[in-house]
């Protein structure tokens, strides 16, 4: 049988500060933590726009470069996403409302689920990704969504 031991320490509480950056709400301190993340994740506002994507994130969704989404909606970006039948069709505009990041947007709660994303040439497959999405909250209100992906 596995022998499993637990201690206790006293928590670590960092030390209160306050920003003085333009950006210091919650939306912009995840972007700055996302921009710089080496795994695959993205960050958007309640429009849908794209806030901050990883490089990695860009990879894996086959989107090129984060430079050229901050900004751009979501969908409007160069995100393909297919349905999961034998004829790989594009996803209509209500069956993308229902993504993860859109839907944790709306619902205001965590949100999980698979993407098939279509392959940015011919000759590559297409990519399926396990998305998990948080609403970003700013006073009390959903500012954003915050979506960590995982290829499977």
């Amino acid at each position: 049988m596995a022998h499993v031991e637990l201690s206790l320490s006293e928590a670590f509480v960092p030390a209160a500060r306050a920003s003085t950056e333009p950006e210091s709400d919650n939306v912009g301190q995840w972007s700055s933590t996302v921009s710089r993340a080496d795994e695959p994740c993205l960050l958007i506002d309640a429009h849908t726009r794209v806030v901050a994507i990883s490089t990695a994130g860009c990879e894996l969704l086959c989107l090129g470069e984060p430079g050229a989404l901050i900004g751009r909606p979501l969908l409007d970006g160069g995100l393909r996403l297919l349905d999961f039948t034998a004829n790989r069709g594009e996803l209509t505009e209500a069956e993308a409302d229902k993504i993860p990041p859109l839907l944790a947007l709306s619902s205001g709660r965590l949100a999980r689920g698979l993407l098939r994303v279509q392959a940015a040439s011919a000759n590559s497959s297409d990519a399926t990704v396990d998305a998990i999405s948080t609403p970003v909250l700013t006073d009390g209100t959903v500012a954003g969504s915050l979506t960590f992906f995982s290829e499977v």
